[in-house]
């Protein structure tokens, strides 16, 4: 059966047992898990909170089957590299950053902010091969981002409103125990949202009303949720780890802003930034008001999935012409770019 072509849902007051002795689960197409034949997903993933890295400091993290350092140098740019030290592997997030570089607790090499090291403790000339890994990343809405890739194959979304416009509050959640990838089909689940978190769609079912491109896709939400807020929303996923909603909450603007990690395969936190527009009153509520909303409204929907999404023994399945969408996604993540030019640095 093609994932595509999704069997018509029939509800029957009735139905025929099937012999325990000519039972057989069906599996569609299987969807590759991140670490598979040692690549991950070409995305975009969050790594730390921006609070998280003060100018002159460097943290380490965990991140595909490795390990980075991210260090905020004198000019204010937040970088990631691999943290292993080229000469004896010491972790560099037990360094410190002189300048806008990284030097090796070990014997003080350093490293500049193309990970080429440039100066030895010892006074001898650096091995012209000696060189960390450096992530493409990027820093939004209280967020550091890393590409896995050479080159970042999209740019995060951008929102109705400009940047300068918003204002921001950011924050990780605890560890889930699956892989991004399952957290954002969610989004495409329609029918899981309408179930789990008691969405009332007010006409058509969202997943008709999907756009995509070639890295993800949006959608429309017009509902009543679960204490009836009045939503008109715009939701979407980019890649295997991205999420965007902006919309309005009962006539006032909120974004979300969410990247699902990449700390090791199987796992992953969500780190979330509630965006609202900067002036005083928005549908009768202050920055302050919606903010909190905002993180109410994303508390009680996480507090809902986590227990799903901790035991899930994911796979695909028997699908239902409700699950248009999800299957689409599926195909789009069977097929989409995987690698891992980093391997060799940061394990």
């Amino acid at each position: 059966m093609n994932d595509l072509t999704p069997i018509a849902a029939q509800e029957p007051e009735s139905r025929t047992p099937i012999p325990l002795s000519e039972r057989k689960r069906f599996f569609g197409k299987p969807i590759p898990a991140e670490g598979e034949n040692g690549l991950f997903s070409q995305s975009w993933f969050p790594i730390c909170l921006s609070s998280e890295v003060e100018k002159g400091r460097i943290i380490g993290r965990d991140f595909l089957d490795g390990r980075v350092v991210i260090y905020r140098g004198d000019d204010g740019v937040a970088r990631i590299q691999s943290a292993y030290c080229p000469h004896l592997g010491a972790d560099l997030s037990v360094g410190k950053v002189i300048g806008t570089r990284v030097q090796c607790a070990f014997h003080q090499w350093e490293y500049d902010v193309n990970g080429m090291c440039v100066k030895t403790g010892a006074g001898f000339p650096p091995p012209p091969k000696a060189c960390l890994y450096t992530f493409p990343s990027v820093e939004r809405f209280g967020i550091i981002y890393a590409f896995n890739g050479v080159e970042p194959l999209w740019q995060l979304a951008d929102y109705q409103y400009p940047d300068s416009e918003l204002v921001h509050e950011a924050f990780m959640s605890d560890l889930y125990n699956c892989d991004p990838w399952i957290f954002a089909s969610n989004t495409p689940d329609t029918q899981h949202i309408s179930v789990v978190h008691g969405f009332k769609y007010k006409g058509d079912d969202p997943m008709n009303m999907a756009k995509w491109d070639q890295y993800g896709f949006r959608m429309r939400i017009e509902a009543h949720h679960r204490d009836n807020e009045d939503l008109s929303w715009e939701a979407g996923i980019y890649g295997t780890s991205t999420f965007i909603q902006q919309g309005l909450v009962d006539g006032w603007w909120l974004g979300i802003q969410a990247g699902f990690s990449m700390p090791r395969p199987g796992r992953h936190n969500v780190f979330i930034s509630v965006l609202v527009r900067d002036i005083e009153l928005d549908g009768g509520k202050t920055v302050r008001e919606r903010l909190d909303h905002g993180k109410f409204l994303l508390a009680r929907t996480a507090a809902e999935d986590k227990p799903i999404l901790d035991s899930i023994h994911h796979r695909v399945g028997f699908l239902t012409k409700a699950d248009t969408l999800l299957a689409r996604y599926f195909e789009f993540l069977r097929n989409y770019p995987r690698a891992h030019p980093a391997r060799d640095f940061i394990r």
